[in-house]
């Protein structure tokens, strides 16, 4: 029963979204590690890198990317990211069991004990502490023909949309603020950008409603995109600043990309 519950809220969101073109469906996990283990982690995101690499070319993931943040006041409680895409919202929500990794572990390390692979495995898991985790589905995204490589940085925006005004947010990102970021594009000081929407956890009391994921090439380009100024015309600026008040900026992260992979 509470299976079907879920498929049928999944079909009621998807419905929802106005995006069609191939929308992308999200795992962000928001990681925290304590200093004296931080090495062991990074350590063992090598080796679990391969084994995403392996689902991705088995067809159960779009994609996986591995994020460090960077250290500030305003992201104390986590210090990496992993992001996992799926091509459809009941993949997203099964996931990447354990189970799942110890298999493909197998395929992807065949001169490894299955025992060995197992424990390596949950040790790699064991080092961290995932303290969120966000369901989204990307509902806008740039024009652009970005591809991901190590070195890039993201902006991770954290957006809770005003009580009531939720459809009234996501226009205004997308027919004031998308063009916006596609000019800063096309000259150069963005790579890409895109809208995202959680699907879990939901109501007044989450923590956020949406995500702006902004990419840069590197740290020359976000400090240039920071100089970067547009001249907007004063029905424009007056429905910037509307958009603006239609949301609660939560958090700014700044990270940097430090593996990727692709099916």
């Amino acid at each position: 029963m509470k299976r079907l519950l879920v498929i049928s809220l999944l079909v009621l969101w998807v419905s929802t979204v106005a995006f069609a073109q191939n929308p992308r469906y999200m795992v962000f996990e928001f990681i925290k590690v304590e200093s004296n283990q931080t090495f062991d982690y990074l350590e063992s995101k090598d080796f679990l890198s391969k084994i995403y690499q392996q689902i991705a070319s088995n067809g159960d993931i779009v994609g996986w990317e591995f994020w460090s943040l960077q250290k500030g006041s305003n992201n104390e409680d986590f210090h990496y990211v992993t992001i996992t895409y799926f091509d459809d919202p009941v993949k997203m929500m099964n996931g990447v069991s354990l189970e799942k990794l110890i298999q493909v572990g197998k395929q992807s390390f065949q001169e490894m004990d299955e025992s060995k692979i197992s424990a390596k495995i949950k040790q790699s898991l064991s080092f961290r502490d995932l303290a969120m985790i966000s369901y989204m589905v990307e509902i806008a995204r740039s024009e652009d023909d970005v591809k991901m490589v190590p070195g890039m940085l993201a902006s991770f925006d954290l957006m809770k949309a005003v009580e009531g005004r939720f459809e009234e947010y996501e226009e205004a990102e997308k027919e004031i603020f998308l063009p916006l970021h596609e000019k800063k594009i096309d000259d150069g000081f963005m790579e890409s950008w895109s809208l995202l929407r959680t699907a879990f956890p939901s109501g007044s009391e989450a923590k956020l409603t949406h995500m702006t994921l902004n990419i840069y090439s590197d740290y020359m380009q976000f400090f240039n995109s920071l100089e970067y100024e547009q001249t907007p015309s004063e029905k424009e600026q007056e429905a910037i600043e509307k958009g603006y008040s239609s949301r609660d900026q939560k958090w700014i992260y700044l990270a940097t990309l430090e593996s990727v992979v692709r099916r």
